[in-house]
């Protein structure tokens, strides 16, 4: 599958500090590679989105918008009911972040983690936001630019009022090391049935480089490692939630029961049916 670099390839004009895009589609996408230069609102109007980074994954529908750290991606769009998605997309750069923080003298608070992408509310405060920014458009492009940082502090005050202040250090947290980012792709990953390409991509390796590092931190294969994960969890499942075989395959990573029981029963040394029975 194609990579997809944005904003770079949303034909926007010269990078600014902040940028607006309304993007619509009648196309379905399922874990698109995503490349994110800039850091990203999606405020999802139409369709449903799901998307998966390397310490996080979110899935949302039309009552909610993200806020995605610049990185790579998974990414999924769903159609409406009237077969459409749209979402306005509010890029905004690293220095504008840091020049927030400044202004707001938020900067006597440090991060020691971050989340890649947050999942907010709309409200009505939110609602009328998202309709003054596709009125922007119309503007002056001196004017827009102008305008588009003053909406962008707009934005971040509101949801630091409201929610405080853990995604706006997240976004401007260094994340850029490699070890980290790659034990945070694996653990995160376990039970999202992701492929060694997909995995690969969000800790910006080659598959064999991947495959490489994964030996030396894991001292086994990744197709074995994470099956063993898979079938810990629908032991698990088995056990404490008393759930049937039928009922957890698929969760647990299987695309049938039948070669579910077979891998379960190698692990186990038992069938699921007979060991949820015993």
């Amino acid at each position: 599958m194609h990579t997809i670099t944005i904003p770079d390839e949303l034909n926007l004009e010269n990078p600014k500090l902040v940028q607006v895009f309304d993007y619509s589609s009648s196309k379905e996408v399922s874990k698109q590679q995503i490349i994110l230069n800039q850091n990203i609102f999606s405020f999802l109007i139409e369709g449903t989105k799901e998307v998966i980074f390397e310490n996080s994954a979110l899935s949302i529908d039309g009552s909610k918008f993200l806020v995605m750290k610049s990185g790579n991606c998974l990414m999924t769009e769903r159609l409406s009911n009237v077969s459409n998605y749209r979402s306005v997309l509010l890029f905004f750069t690293n220095e504008m972040v840091s020049i927030f923080i400044r202004k707001m003298e938020l900067n006597k608070i440090e991060a020691t983690s971050y989340t890649s992408v947050f999942a907010f509310e709309y409200d009505e405060f939110l609602k009328h936001f998202v309709q003054s920014l596709v009125g922007i458009s119309t503007l002056s492009k001196d004017f827009q630019n102008k305008i588009l940082e003053v909406k962008f502090e707009e934005i971040m005050l509101y949801l630091v009022e409201k929610y405080g202040t853990e995604f706006l250090y997240s976004l401007n947290l260094d994340n850029h090391n490699a070890t980290q980012k790659f034990i945070h792709v694996i653990e995160n990953s376990h039970l999202n049935k992701l492929t060694l390409k997909e995995l690969a991509f969000l800790c910006n390796m080659s598959i064999s480089t991947f495959k490489r590092e994964f030996e030396k931190h894991y001292s086994e294969s990744p197709i074995k490692w994470f099956q063993n994960k898979r079938l810990e969890f629908a032991h698990y499942l088995l056990q404490q939630e008393q759930k049937n075989p039928s009922e957890i395959y698929f969760e647990a990573g299987y695309e049938n029961l039948s070669s579910f029981t077979q891998a379960y029963k190698s692990k186990y040394g038992v069938t699921p049916k007979f060991h949820q029975k015993n």
